[in-house]
């Protein structure tokens, strides 16, 4: 039946299936199974483990080929109701200077620069017009809270139109939380908003990398998290964290602040190629630094679960879920077919609707390949039209080469917008790709754990059943 395998160490070999079970074998195991030398006395119980995970059948059709149908289908879920993220970029304006901001921000002009409530109305008109049963509504700047009566706005207008239609709606506003009061936080609690902020570490780096004019962003940032857990609840404010090159000097300290704060885990975020992030040279770094970084950070985060911690790193559960469990995860970098336009769409502040909010960084930099049209164009012409199939002919990792053999590939995702912005082209190529090179060498490596400590795949067994 159809698997595929891939080298873990030089003793080992991993071969995964369809839907992502996988067997860990001694090396030339592989080689053995495609040259038909199993035996199945012999070799009886690796004979049976072949066959219950369906890399092997007795028959030319497997009889449980329906029991194989239905898992495959549960992994692909995520593509039964379509579009559920709709971001609203409700403003380009800004009072930090962060120097790996991915977008062009702006300080004044609010009548330029802020989403207009004819936008606000087309946005919400064609968000509702998603077949998907519950909905998420996120607003992004620039700092968002800049156009808070903007954000109250839409927030009614949709709640009114969510009820009537009777579909579910999650309200997330992305803020610094600089300006936050008592009185914004007091509206989040009555709507029930969730709050995501940024948060890159402890102050010299939080500070360094995210820069405000006259004020530590930090300590802004901190008092910002207190008061709106204290108003909200804790479970209700959530941070992430963006990796630079300074970052790279600090793993420890890094996953010691979110622990210290009380956060459930942390997200290790490598810088994305686009806005200022590729053009400063304070931002760049070479895959494999942050590889090295990653590795650090991780084992720290282990050392918490040891001592009997339930903290969790983000980008490694959504591996594991793929791979521990039944189930996929609706996160955007890491689906196939891709999660732009299948699962997220953003409306820019100036009109214009793009697949993905990093398709909306390339356009500020004049690149306009992944802009779908504006919020003048019907719900048909976005969604299907000439560019949304452009990106659908690209967007599943089971036909790009070097991913439809990649063992890893169940576990990844298509992304053509990072390989437009890295490699010139959707398509991309495999081999010099730094996605590639960063998710296959993370997957393998929490399977070289897994395999070299059972306490280490216990950890990973019981992240993979997270929710959070």
């Amino acid at each position: 039946m159809p698997f595929r395998f891939h080298r873990v160490t030089p003793e080992k070999e991993i071969i995964v299936n369809e839907v992502g079970d996988f067997l860990i074998l001694t090396t030339g195991t592989y080689e053995r199974i495609v040259k038909r030398q199993i035996d199945k006395e012999i070799d009886s119980e690796l004979y049976g483990d072949l066959i219950a995970n369906f890399f092997i059948s007795e028959e030319i059709i497997s009889p449980l080929i329906d029991v194989l149908a239905t898992r495959y289908r549960t992994k692909k879920l995520f593509l039964n109701h379509f579009t559920g993220l709709h971001i609203f970029v409700i403003s380009l304006r800004c009072e930090h200077t962060c120097h790996y901001c991915q977008v062009s921000r702006v300080t004044q002009n609010k009548d330029k620069y802020d989403m207009s409530i004819e936008y606000i109305d087309k946005g919400i008109e064609i968000m509702f017009k998603s077949p998907n049963p519950h909905l998420t509504m996120e607003f992004q700047g620039g700092e968002a809270l800049l156009a808070f009566d903007n954000i109250k706005y839409a927030v009614d207008k949709a709640e009114r139109i969510a009820t009537e239609v009777g579909k579910g709606l999650t309200k997330v506003i992305c803020t610094n939380l600089a300006i936050v009061t008592e009185e914004i936080l007091e509206y989040c609690k009555e709507h029930e908003i969730l709050i995501s902020s940024s948060l890159d570490g402890p102050k010299l780096v939080h500070d360094n990398n995210r820069h405000k004019p006259h004020a530590s962003s930090y300590e802004l940032t901190i008092k910002g998290i207190e008061l709106a857990r204290k108003i909200l609840g804790h479970d209700r404010v959530s941070a992430l964290m963006t990796t630079t090159k300074l970052s790279l000097d600090y793993p420890v300290e890094i996953v010691d602040e979110y622990f210290n704060l009380g956060f459930q885990g942390i997200f290790l975020r490598n810088i994305s190629p686009y806005g200022f992030a590729l053009r400063t040279e304070k931002s760049k770094y070479e895959t494999d630094k942050f590889l090295e970084f990653y590795k650090k950070a991780l084992d720290r985060i282990l050392e918490y679960n040891f001592q009997g911690y339930n903290f969790t790193e983000d980008l490694a559960r959504i591996f594991l879920i793929k791979m521990l469990s039944p189930f996929n995860v609706g996160f955007v970098d890491l689906q196939s077919p891709a999660g732009l336009i299948n699962g997220v769409i953003v409306f820019n502040y100036d009109g214009c609707v793009y697949a993905t909010d990093e398709s909306r960084m390339l356009a500020e930099q004049k690149d306009f390949t992944f802009k779908l049209g504006t919020l003048n164009d019907n719900y048909n012409e976005l969604f299907f039209g000439k560019k949304a199939q452009e990106i659908a002919a690209v967007w599943a990792n089971e036909s790009l080469a070097g991913c439809s053999e990649c063992a890893f590939q169940q576990y990844c995702g298509a992304d053509p917008v990072h390989n437009h912005a890295t490699q010139g082209d959707m398509y991309g190529y495999r081999p010099n790709s730094d996605f590639c090179q960063k998710n296959m060498e993370i997957i393998r490596y929490l399977i070289e754990l897994m395999e070299s400590d059972n306490r280490i795949k216990k950890i990973f067994e019981s992240w993979a059943k997270t929710s959070h």
